[in-house]
């Protein structure tokens, strides 16, 4: 997405012959290989770790809730798990970040104001969420853990895994028009067909 915005801000004209079909199969392709990778080398390790327990406080398997329930002397294989997840999270974040530096040293060269307004408009709500994933991520998974089970735990973990991918369509799908039209045609609808359901009600 980031890219996306960077080329069709910095480099309009060449939008369509920079990100073709082709090379969105492959920007895609790229993300979910090294998704893959992350995830097998992230089981391989885990899987060396013996556990004295099976009952994990979270709702998925992360890192600090393993290393809580872990017996083993050593945390080699996790904390190399930890290390290539950070550096792929930084990779990441450095592109992003590079790729909206560009964007913004291109907006604050437009002399309209208006259209400053547009291109904020569109690029504020990404980096939005980009920022509540990573600062929360972050704030899950660098934080010292309860030695007891703990809502706040649950709780963080919930935000930075739902909030984020929630939060994508609202923002990207509700600036399109027709969209607009048929969610407000949607909420017409329903009160009619309640108001009419209950209009009897109201009869004497």
């Amino acid at each position: 997405m980031a890219y996306d915005r960077y080329v069709a801000i910095c480099n309009p004209l060449r939008y369509e012959t920079v990100l073709n079909k082709k090379a969105c199969i492959r920007m895609a392709t790229s993300a979910w290989v090294g998704a893959l990778f992350y995830s097998a080398f992230f089981a391989g390790n885990v899987f060396t770790v013996e556990f004295c327990s099976r009952i994990i406080n979270q709702f998925f398997c992360e890192i600090p809730q393993l290393l809580k329930i872990s017996c083993s002397d050593s945390y080699l294989p996790v904390v190399w798990a930890v290390i290539v997840g950070s550096c792929l999270a930084f990779l990441y974040f450095a592109l992003i970040v590079f790729s909206y530096v560009q964007i913004f040293r291109a907006v604050l060269q437009i002399p309209s104001t208006q259209r400053k307004q547009k291109v904020f408009s569109t690029c504020l709500p990404h980096l939005l969420v980009i920022c509540l994933f990573v600062v929360s991520g972050n704030f899950a998974y660098l934080r010292p853990t309860s030695s007891s089970p703990s809502t706040s735990d649950l709780l963080i973990s919930m935000f930075y895994c739902v909030v984020p991918p929630v939060m994508n369509p609202l923002i990207y799908s509700m600036r399109n028009k027709e969209l607009k039209m048929a969610f407000w045609k949607l909420i017409l609808n329903i009160c009619t067909h309640t108001l009419q359901k209950y209009s009897h009600l109201c009869t004497f």
